[in-house]
């Protein structure tokens, strides 16, 4: 049995590295491609059934998935857009929640409105991975990139506490607005709170204690679950929990983490993410035989009916709040006028439009019981559940593959310039480099020749960033000459390379010295690259 699992196991890490080869070969983003192939491969015949875990999901994929998203989140840009990123975040939730109670409560007989916002909290939350592994490979205003990363931090929470409290409901028949509402907010700080509390902690042993990068990745790893279970285990918001401490300690990371730990732990994280979200997209895909076969109550004809029907309301709530979302606050308050450029309507739709589901919706429907507190089947389960695979595939395949088209269309192209702010940091960076040599190395920089040549190589890179800084148009096309010249530099690296290969086949020098040498043009490469 456990050699079974672990060959399921395999087989799941080798197509999802196969298959998200061939979606960058046919330029499909992964997650989209990888829900397709999920279906395509559910129903060849004689393939095994995969149940899907709830808890499995909750516990092992959703913590290091949203530590990720925290950990390379920009503390500063969150915070500078937490008006729309909380507005999207908790108005739409439950904005979203309450429309599509009552759509499906008059639409689907027998459905009460307790049911609705149940099906409501479940399908509310947008997962930004779909969304964003499209945007960041276009020209998107990096504000837009945020908002939906920001969103994608916290409506999984609201949306799974909007969740609790509609199945507290159905399992007991009753609800109480006052008590919810203050049970909302316990949870909500409580949870935060104690993802603080215990990012503290970790950024003691980091700081404090004799660590080496390994004991650091480790402890990375280890981070996300502890506080996602700690809080948990309390009854509060883990997915807060892990938020919050992710966003304290990449504030703090600078203070903490060595140079080899950080090469160390991004290769690690950027190989487990890549994995994580791979499993868990094909894996949405290969639930529907298992979900279609528990429509016992109903015809694939109304089954269809009502999710696309809810799957298109999602979508129109979506644009339908986004705009009033955008302009009532810049109406009402002059500050924000003021301090916030006008977003445009192209913006904002985009914005509208980028409101996938995924992960954290099929793992809720999967965690409604099969039963209630009374011993009877849970009512509609099989039929929340269709509606969720539903939402999510029309949701991926209609707005995702559309979405690169639209920015087209609508001749949506970032202004922002990096280059320029790039020249500014070297230029500053060069600058302090030349007056510590100054203050604390002025004779040996006169008279010892190493000293000299490396005070001149900043000088020479001064100079070079004042004259593009001062110039009165600066283009940020590379000069003609770069091409060719990136490309001696990539054959010096691969001059040496071959020349270690030469030295490692003669058997003359040590292993371990040649793969240091290695190391340190992987190093070079990568930094030519960027």
């Amino acid at each position: 049995m456990i050699v079974d699992q672990l060959l399921l196991i395999i087989g799941l890490l080798f197509c999802v590295s196969m298959l998200s080869m061939l979606s960058e070969k046919l330029h499909i983003p992964y997650p989209i491609f990888l829900v397709i192939a999920g279906l395509l491969i559910s129903i060849i015949p004689g393939m095994p059934v995969i149940k899907l875990d709830p808890n499995l999901v909750f516990l092992i994929f959703l913590p290091p998935l949203l530590y990720a998203a925290a950990w390379n989140t920009s503390w500063h840009e969150f915070w500078s857009a937490k008006r729309p990123i909380s507005m999207l975040s908790f108005g739409l939730v439950i904005f979203t929640s309450g429309a599509v109670a009552f759509a499906a409560h008059a639409m689907i007989p027998g459905f009460s409105l307790a049911m609705g916002f149940l099906l409501g909290g479940i399908i509310s939350p947008p997962d930004a991975i779909a969304a964003t592994s499209i945007i960041q490979k276009l020209k998107v205003p990096k504000r837009v990139v945020t908002i939906l990363e920001g969103e994608s931090l916290v409506n999984d929470a609201s949306s799974l506490i909007v969740f609790r409290f509609a199945l507290a409901a159905i399992s007991t028949g009753q609800f109480v607005f006052w008590n919810a509402t203050g049970d909302f907010f316990l949870v909500v700080i409580m949870g935060i709170l104690i993802g603080v509390a215990i990012a503290h902690i970790i950024y003691a042993l980091h700081r404090f204690l004799p660590t080496t990068p390994s004991i650091d990745t480790a402890i990375t790893l280890i981070s996300p679950y502890l506080m996602y279970i700690t809080a948990e285990h309390f009854h509060f918001s883990g997915v807060l929990a892990v938020v919050s401490g992710g966003l304290f300690l990449t504030f703090r990371s600078h203070e903490i983490f060595s140079y080899d730990t950080r090469l160390q732990a991004i290769s690690v994280w950027q190989t487990l993410v890549f994995l994580l979200n791979g499993i868990v997209f094909i894996l949405i895909g290969l639930q529907l035989p298992e979900i279609i076969k528990g429509l016992d109550n109903y015809s694939i004809t109304e089954a269809i009916t009502y999710a696309v029907v809810i799957s298109l309301l999602t979508i129109v709530i979506r644009l339908l709040w986004v705009y009033p979302g955008a302009y009532i606050p810049r109406f009402l308050f002059k500050g924000i006028r003021e301090k916030e450029a006008n977003p445009g309507w192209k913006l904002i739709f985009i914005t509208g439009w980028s409101g996938m589901r995924g992960l954290v919706s099929l793992a809720s429907a999967l965690a409604v019981p099969l039963v209630l507190n009374d011993g009877t089947a849970f009512p509609h389960r099989n039929l929340i559940l269709f509606i969720t695979f539903v939402v999510i595939l029309f949701t991926l395949v209609l707005q995702g593959l559309s979405l690169p088209w639209i920015i087209r269309k609508l001749g949506i192209e970032s202004t922002e310039s990096p280059q320029q702010q790039e020249r500014e940091i070297r230029y500053k960076l060069a600058v302090a480099v030349l007056k510590h040599l100054i203050n604390n190395y002025s004779d040996e920089t006169e008279n010892i020749e190493a000293y000299k040549r490396v005070k001149e190589r900043y000088e020479r890179m001064v100079e070079i960033a004042e004259k593009k800084l001062d110039a009165a148009e600066v283009k940020d096309e590379p000069p003609s000459f770069l091409p060719n010249y990136y490309k001696m530099l990539y054959e010096m690296i691969e001059v040496r390379r071959a020349q270690l290969n030469e030295m490692r086949n003669s058997k003359l020098y040590s292993d371990e010295l040649l793969r240091e040498k290695e190391r340190e043009l992987d190093l070079e490469e990568a930094r030519i690259r960027k």
